[in-house]
């Protein structure tokens, strides 16, 4: 059966240390925190081999192909496995994807194909006929020395390395190898922060936005004060949705910088979430913050211009786990808010670039 490799749930670079710190109870500042979110928004894996490279494989390196003709071959899923390409679309509902099939790219589907590769021409034995079956760790290696690249060139250079989809990789599970089967295939998908679950999404990556928003409303679960995926409200979570920004409506030139998406954002997300909770007074009410995140310069070029704004209560170590919509009644830590006093205090300031992982269902 085709598998693919799975992320570390625990991470590496400033996630790993922000973590790291928190499960050993050693203090955290606002600043890291805000770093160490952004490094997950980032997605660990992808960020230690990104690389903007829009040609093919360097010498040495197999080469990425489209089989003129393909032929079925002797993975386990059978023909739609077999025969993928670039620019294929693949779907599944059975865990070991032993129903793999074909799907137009407009319907809800798990895989977009972005190249195949055929490691019979690797150089050396190592995939040679009869050779061992390699583990999940070699697979992944291989994901990420060619299949990054791949995925540039697919996308004529406008990856974006923090948006919403991942670069994956397909490959034949062992009765397909002892067969005789060594072509792989590259491709994006949509995971959950773990990567243990791969999202369903619509549309080619070539013609729908690759910002991770969330539809308004969302609720992002926590894990160790750290977000995860979308929740329920009713049950404890990090933040919520109170509006995507698109911040094309008012930058039309090149890249604008931080500073510059910040004062803005700060603008509309304050506005924004006024409307959301329907008082201007809500917000103070309940203790919450105002956190929204900013579009580097390679996300930018990538085409990618909305943003969220959102809604959570910071603490120490991240965020305080949160009950209930902040539409209705809520509870901080088990308790519910208490208003500050109406003697002039301002509302707390809100913490920009505080950037939950987000793994966006498609709209």
């Amino acid at each position: 059966m085709p598998t693919r490799p799975r992320k570390s749930p625990q991470g590496s670079g400033m996630f790993g240390r922000l973590r790291a710190k928190i499960e050993h109870g050693d203090p955290v500042s606002a600043q890291m925190v805000r770093w160490g979110l952004l490094a997950f928004a980032v997605g660990t894996t992808i960020a230690a081999v990104i690389m903007l490279v829009t040609g093919g494989f360097d010498t040495g390196k197999v080469t990425a192909h489209n089989p003129g003709s393909p032929q079925p071959t002797g993975a386990v899923a059978g023909e739609a496995f077999g025969t993928a390409k670039a620019g294929d679309c693949l779907n599944w509902t059975q865990t070991s994807a032993l129903d793999l099939s074909k799907v137009d790219c407009s319907s809800k589907h798990l895989f977009e194909v972005t190249a195949t590769i055929d490691l019979a021409k690797y150089p050396g034995r190592e995939f040679s006929t009869g050779s061992k079956y390699p583990d999940s760790l070699r697979f992944t290696e291989l994901r990420d020395e060619h299949c990054v690249s791949a995925t540039q060139a697919y996308l004529g250079g406008r990856f974006d390395p923090r948006g919403k989809y991942e670069v994956g990789l397909m490959w034949p599970g062992k009765d397909g190898w002892k067969a005789g089967e060594r072509t792989i295939r590259c491709g994006l998908q949509v995971d959950t922060t773990t990567g243990e679950a791969t999202i369903p999404s619509a549309g080619r990556v070539s013609d729908v936005s690759q910002s991770k928003v969330f539809d308004v409303g969302t609720c992002i679960g926590i894990s160790r004060n750290l977000p995860t995926d979308p929740i329920d409200c009713g049950q404890q979570h990090a933040y919520e949705i109170v509006s995507t920004i698109d911040l094309g409506t008012h930058f039309t030139g090149g890249p604008p910088s931080k500073d510059e998406q910040d004062k803005w954002m700060e603008e509309q997300c304050a506005q924004t979430s006024t409307d959301y909770l329907g008082s201007g007074d809500a917000l103070r009410n309940k203790t919450l913050t105002l956190f929204w995140d900013y579009i580097d310069t390679r996300s930018w070029l990538a085409g990618s211009r909305s943003l969220n704004c959102f809604i959570g209560k910071g603490a120490q170590e991240g965020f305080a786990p949160i009950t209930g919509s902040a539409r209705g009644d809520i509870l901080i830590d088990g308790q519910a808010p208490v208003p500050p006093p109406n003697n002039g205090r301002s509302t707390p300031q809100p913490l920009p670039g505080a950037a939950p992982p987000v793994i966006p269902t498609p709209r």
